[in-house]
């Protein structure tokens, strides 16, 4: 069982993640991989004080890297975008 704290793992802050942020009301967070949509959005609301609308998902796997002779994968993450109520907003700054 994850407790709030550990479903987010920390936002995501982006040019683009500021865009929707300020336009759609959409947050984006790095969360567990083992967190579902209800959990996510439990976590958000109790974390920042918020309502949220919506939650979206996607599993954003490891990508392949080389450093000389050696090959390696970076680790596999779980990405959720949180849509607010219009009348919320998270002060990420």
């Amino acid at each position: 069982m994850l407790d709030d704290y550990n479903v987010i793992i920390r936002p995501l802050i982006t040019e683009q993640g500021m865009h929707f942020a300020n336009t759609k009301g959409a947050y984006s967070f790095e969360v567990n991989k083992k967190a579902n949509k209800i959990q996510i959005k439990n976590a958000v609301e109790k974390i920042y004080d918020v309502k949220v609308l919506k939650v979206r998902t996607a599993n954003r796997k490891g990508k392949h890297r080389r450093r000389g002779r050696t090959f390696g994968i970076t680790a596999s993450w779980k990405k959720a975008v949180v849509f607010l109520e219009p009348e919320h907003h998270i002060d990420l700054f």
